[in-house]
């Protein structure tokens, strides 16, 4: 059996997915980054390893996306590297053939993804108020007293929603504080909460956007029922939830890594279980003088050898590391000539 693994790597959460060969879910890794990338994903990938057992040999392609999707490459060697966006939009295309609009809520960002005709028309994200991202639920969840797991169910006990003010974060929160002191029901404080984070997000993110059926809610968010049932209440319409809603980017990631590697005569990128697990990575920073730009360029090595370079305009630092393994390279040849 050949499989295909899928890293998507957030600020707030690392995934990690393996697909058949038959595009089947064979399993599914979700972990906290908790500003680790590098941690996660060694993490990750030792999970994905003890699962596969003797065929880890027969990953046969890897794609890479989210915020940390230029790191995972490096570490784990990936074939196809994409943004969210377009992750996003293979995932639930594969699984809804008819989308048309797809809502994704993740740690830290929000986005809305127009499709037509399978193929992706028009797409926002947000870009000042984080009001609704995981992050956010977490905090309220834990000055409500309750467990983030509850509070869709929760939620989804209410009666009689409460009014809780949704234009920014800052606003909701005390809004809902001060609902808290006047002594009204935990579960219609939550559930006010969910519609007042649902109408800000169609009033920001969704802003000018036409949203029809077929809708798509997917991201770490798509798990508050509370959150689902405020969505299907302002559009008047129902929302489809994927099994897999969590590790959506890492599925579209994995699709997009198959699509390539069964259409090329290359082999894959992908590095191994000694080159991810044994080495010792770091991170640097610096701050090229080399222009006025002056790019803060980041480096990551592993066991002392710089591997990539990334941040700089001009691709100078890039274009060293190029240029070291075409040294390599050439060493290489001549020693077996």
């Amino acid at each position: 059996m050949q499989y295909y693994l899928g890293v998507d790597i957030g600020s707030v959460s690392s995934n990690f997915v393996l697909l058949d060969s038959r595009r089947q879910l064979v399993k599914k890794v979700y972990l906290r980054t908790q500003g680790n990338p590098i941690q996660a994903i060694k993490a990750g990938f030792q999970i994905i390893k003890d699962s596969l057992g003797p065929d880890r040999d027969q990953i046969k392609g890897v794609g890479s996306t989210g915020s940390g999707r230029h790191l995972a490459a490096v570490l784990v060697g990936a074939d196809v590297v994409k943004n969210e966006i377009t992750a996003h939009a293979v995932a639930a295309a594969s699984f809804h053939p008819q989308v048309r609009t797809i809502l994704e809520i993740g740690g830290q960002d929000s986005k809305i993804i127009v499709l037509r005709d399978g193929i992706v028309n028009d797409f926002a994200m947000n870009t000042v108020c984080a009001a609704g991202t995981g992050s956010f639920l977490d905090q309220q969840a834990a000055r409500l007293n309750i467990a983030i797991e509850q509070f869709g169910e929760i939620a989804l006990q209410s009666r009689q929603p409460v009014r809780i003010a949704g234009r920014c974060g800052v606003f909701a929160e005390s809004d809902m504080v001060h609902k808290q002191q006047m002594g009204y029901p935990l579960e219609d404080i939550v559930m006010g909460l969910c519609e007042a984070l649902a109408r800000n997000y169609l009033n920001n993110v969704a802003n000018g956007k036409k949203i029809e059926n077929e809708v798509v809610f997917q991201g770490g968010v798509a798990a508050n029922a509370g959150l689902c049932k405020a969505f299907a209440k302002l559009l008047n319409t129902e929302i489809h939830v994927p099994t897999d809603y969590d590790v959506m980017g890492a599925i579209g990631s994995a699709i997009l890594a198959a699509e390539k590697m069964e259409h090329s005569n290359k082999n894959t990128c992908f590095k191994g279980d000694s080159f991810i697990l044994e080495g010792e990575f770091k991170t640097s920073s610096i701050e090229c003088n080399g222009c006025p730009n002056q790019c803060e360029v980041v480096c990551i090595k592993r066991n002392k050898q710089a591997l990539a370079f990334w941040g700089d305009r001009c691709k100078k630092w890039e274009a060293s590391v190029k240029k070291q393994y075409e040294i390599k390279a050439e060493q290489k040849s001549a020693a077996l000539v």
